[in-house]
C-alpha cells in the first residue's frame, strides 16, 4: 500500500475551514459577531502557536450544532460549501490529489477539524477516506461538545492513521511509501512518521524545520 495523506486547512484549501465555518454561523445570526469573533480569533492564534486545547476548542466550535440541530446545520453547511469552500478550492490542489489517485495511492484527508465540517469538503475533492475529529452525539444525534475517541490532532494524527491501518489488518510495516502534506507545526508528529514529509504552504516555523531537515517545500497556491 502507498499512502498520500493530506492535511486540509491551509494545505488543500487556502483557508481554515473550521474558523470560516464559525464566522459563517455569525452571518447566519447564530452568534454575536463581536463575542464570537474575539474568541474564534484567540483560538486560531493558539492553534498557530501550537498551544491549543483541542477539547476546549471543540466545545466552543460545535455549540451551534447542539443548539440548532442536525437538519438545520446540514442545510447551513450546504450554503457554506457553495459560498465559502468551493470558491476557495484551487485547481492545482485538485490536480495534486488526482495525481496521487492516478498513481494508485490511497489518498486520505487527515485533519484536526471535525468531521461535520470536513466530510463534505473531502467529498468535494473526491476523497472518500477522511480522518477527522469525531463528535460525541446524544440520543437525538446532536453533538454534546465532547470528542469521540482520539482527536486527530498533533500526535493523535499518528494514532488515528495507525487505527485506520489496523482496521484494515495493516500496520506501518505494510505501507510501501507514505507522503504527508501539511502547512502546520502542529503536524510534526505525522510529518516525522511518514517516508516523505512535504511542508505545504508552510508557516515560518515549519518552513525553517523543513529546510533544516531537507524536506520538500511546496507552495501550492503561489
Amino acid at each position: 500500500m502507498r499512502l498520500a495523506l493530506f492535511d486540509l486547512d491551509h494545505t488543500l484549501i487556502p483557508i481554515d475551514s473550521d474558523y470560516s465555518w464559525g464566522q459563517f454561523t455569525v452571518t447566519l445570526g447564530w452568534r454575536d459577531a463581536e463575542t464570537h469573533t474575539r474568541a474564534n480569533d484567540a483560538f486560531y492564534e493558539q492553534y498557530k502557536a501550537g498551544t491549543l486545547d483541542i477539547h476546549e476548542y471543540i466545545r466552543f466550535s460545535v455549540a451551534p450544532l447542539a443548539e440548532h440541530g442536525v437538519a438545520l446545520c446540514n442545510a447551513a453547511h450546504r450554503r457554506f460549501m457553495d459560498e465559502v469552500i468551493r470558491p476557495a478550492m484551487k485547481p492545482q490542489a485538485m490536480e495534486l490529489v488526482r495525481r496521487h489517485q492516478a498513481a494508485g495511492d490511497t489518498v486520505i484527508v487527515v485533519t484536526a477539524t471535525n468531521a461535520f465540517v470536513t466530510r463534505p469538503i473531502a467529498d468535494a475533492f473526491g476523497v472518500p477516506e477522511l480522518i477527522a475529529i469525531d463528535l460525541e452525539r446524544d440520543a437525538q444525534g446532536n453533538p454534546t461538545g465532547e470528542i469521540l475517541g482520539t482527536p486527530s490532532f498533533r500526535e493523535g494524527k499518528v494514532a488515528r492513521v495507525e487505527q485506520w491501518l489496523s482496521e484494515r489488518g495493516l500496520d506501518w510495516s505494510r505501507v510501501e511509501h507514505s507522503t504527508f502534506y501539511s502547512d502546520s507545526i502542529n503536524d510534526l508528529p505525522l510529518l516525522d512518521k511518514v517516508h516523505e514529509p512535504v511542508a505545504t504552504n508552510p508557516d515560518a516555523r515549519l518552513s525553517a524545520i523543513a529546510a533544516e531537515r531537507g524536506w520538500r517545500i511546496l507552495n501550492l497556491f503561489e
